[in-house]
């Protein structure tokens, strides 16, 4: 009975993980080997930015929630952080995209 080799099961496990790869990177072992370290590594760094794409969403909706009720963002973040107000910033731009009352309350409760 033929046995294969441990190399034929790491090359099978290399393939699976290039599928939509293009050209040598999904051909090529070895191509293949980079080309999911760098993919790995890319990951990582989109996860980061995310991250921080979505934190400065945040901080655009707040900004241009709170000119709508006549203060800044700056001024609003300091009025909830001496508030001890402890809603960070997603929950709040959440708040004020979906109901602007309740956002116009809270603002109006920290004067």
């Amino acid at each position: 009975m033929r046995v294969k080799s441990i190399a034929s099961r790491k090359h099978k496990k290399i393939r699976e993980a290039t599928k939509g790869f293009r050209n040598a990177a999904r051909r090529r072992i070895v191509v293949g080997k980079q080309a999911i370290m760098h993919a790995g590594q890319y990951a990582y760094v989109g996860r980061r930015l995310k991250k921080r794409d979505l934190k400065s969403l945040w901080i655009i909706r707040l900004g241009a929630a709170a000119k709508e009720n006549g203060t800044s963002y700056s001024v609003l973040i300091n009025k909830l952080k001496k508030a001890n107000v402890e809603l960070d910033r997603k929950v709040l731009s959440d708040i004020a995209a979906r109901d602007p009352q309740a956002f116009k309350q809270i603002v109006s409760s920290l004067n």
